[in-house]
């Protein structure tokens, strides 16, 4: 279940029976088809190229993971049930949480 005030859905690789989820691009996948959704959506040379910044594929504690980010829901609710859609329907571990940026180099 998602609380109203969470900023971020992090959707892991791994199903709540521990299994690990297949296919092994899943999260890019994923991110692949929502990266139409966002207002400011690459068009042209390269687009397809892009991720969405509110649906993003990435990697932690080895584990593929998709980071939604709340933002999505607001700009087109279908987009949020697809994704959330997607998530149920493949049994994946979904955590709410914060990405923390990067710390300054120096």
């Amino acid at each position: 279940m998602v609380t109203p005030n969470a900023q971020e859905i992090f959707i892991q690789g791994v199903t709540r029976s521990g299994r690990k989820f297949r296919p092994r691009d899943w999260a890019e996948r994923l991110a692949g088809v929502m990266r139409p959704f966002h207002p400011h959506a690459a068009q042209g040379h390269g687009a397809h190229l892009c991720y969405s910044p509110w649906v993003v594929p990435t990697v932690i504690n080895g584990v593929k993971c998709v980071v939604v980010n709340r933002a999505l829901r607001d700009y087109d609710e279908r987009a949020w049930d697809f994704v959330m859609g997607f998530a149920r329907d493949n049994d994946l571990v979904m955590t709410e949480a914060c990405l923390l940026p990067d710390p300054p180099a120096g």
